[in-house]
């Protein structure tokens, strides 16, 4: 109840009046004029922004807390060590075959970590694996996780078997650890894609504004940058000599992510948060970085300082990526015009091609 609604005013004339403030042009809330006693005398309400519905935000913020920013970072960088750990493995190359296991093992758990923290209780990821809905973005993801997480823990593992005695229980643990490595190696990177992409999916089918109308683009740009991250960090970590790969995987994954971050400008008003403010800036910096990142890669040949900044900025573009579009989301989720204009334009639009 607010001060400008009378206590005894039917509830059904209220919605009405709500209904007819949506279907001003100016994008404000305004009154009928109303008559008091037999007199003509008009009392007219002073328009107002629409902010609220009688006091009650029109969209409820999502409850994630920055948790889930960095759950999207290193879910990603994850995923696509995943796939440079495969790629090496298949193309002999053991240096780099290390490095994007460990870093597989270590952001799936970390991963993990932030998911949980944000969920409150262990408990409750467990609860969410008794079920298996495949509509439910969560849920998919939830068994995503579960299923890549033993598969790169297992292939890091074997990373160790050359540190194993040759002889007895152990020596037999060192002769099968590696083709048991293999295959979990190969197993993660099957399952690696859908861990990249599905947070973007994820989000998308939340009704915030800037996320739900992302839809078409969002894993495109997690994608680009799981691998760009992934690539930093190889970049860093590896040999020299074997990172020639990651090279062109750092100028594919600037293609997919800039391509992607293009549409996810062109989205009409839901789009200003990801040009605009603090998560405009966050997007804009992840940008430069991916930029800088790609360009130094390219030149990097086998300079470790160079391939230590290409690394550094790959790796600080993702993380800037992730942390402004989960800003984005939350910036739209507060500001009712992100959530009534569209609906109004589309209200607008539908009568319109009714009425031809």
């Amino acid at each position: 109840m607010t001060d400008e609604t009378p206590s005894n005013e039917p509830v059904g004339a209220r919605f009405r009046e709500f209904q007819a403030g949506l279907d001003q042009p100016d994008g404000k809330r305004h009154r009928q004029p109303r008559r008091r006693g037999g007199d003509g005398e008009q009392l007219t309400v002073p328009p107002a922004d629409f902010a609220s519905y009688y006091g009650r935000p029109v969209l409820k913020p999502p409850v994630w807390k920055y948790d889930i920013a960095g759950y999207l970072f290193t879910g990603g960088l994850a995923a696509g060590s995943a796939l440079i750990g495969a790629g090496a493995q298949l193309t002999g190359r053991p240096g780099l075959r290390k490095v994007g296991r460990w870093t597989a093992l270590g952001g799936v758990a970390v991963s993990t970590y932030l998911l949980v923290h944000d969920l409150g209780r262990p408990a409750r990821f467990h609860h969410m694996l008794r079920v298996a809905k495949v509509t439910s973005p969560m849920s998919v993801g939830t068994w995503i996780l579960a299923a890549f997480g033993p598969l790169a823990g297992v292939a890091a593992v074997a990373e160790l078997a050359p540190l194993l005695p040759q002889h007895g229980v152990l020596g037999l643990a060192r002769r099968i650890a590696p083709p048991i490595g293999n295959v979990a190696g190969l197993a993660a990177a099957a399952t690696a894609p859908a861990l990249a992409t599905y947070t973007g999916v994820l989000l998308a089918d939340t009704a915030v504004p800037s996320w739900h109308d992302a839809y078409p683009s969002l894993p495109f740009v997690f994608a680009g940058s799981a691998l760009a991250a992934a690539s930093g960090v190889g970049l860093i970590a590896a040999p020299a000599a074997e990172t020639a790969p990651l090279r062109r995987l750092a100028l594919a994954a600037a293609a997919v992510e800039f391509g992607g971050g293009h549409q996810l400008e062109r989205q009409g008003l839901t789009s200003e948060p990801y040009k605009h403010g603090r998560s405009g800036r966050l997007v804009k910096a992840g940008r430069a970085l991916l930029a800088v990142g790609t360009v130094t890669a390219l030149l990097s040949r086998r300079s470790r300082v160079l391939s230590a900044i290409s690394g550094a900025a790959l790796v600080a573009s993702s993380v800037a990526t992730r942390f402004g579009v989960f800003e984005a989301g939350r910036v739209s989720a507060r500001d009712p015009k992100y959530t009534v204009v569209p609906q109004r334009e589309r209200l607008n639009e539908n009568r319109s091609t009714t009425q031809l």
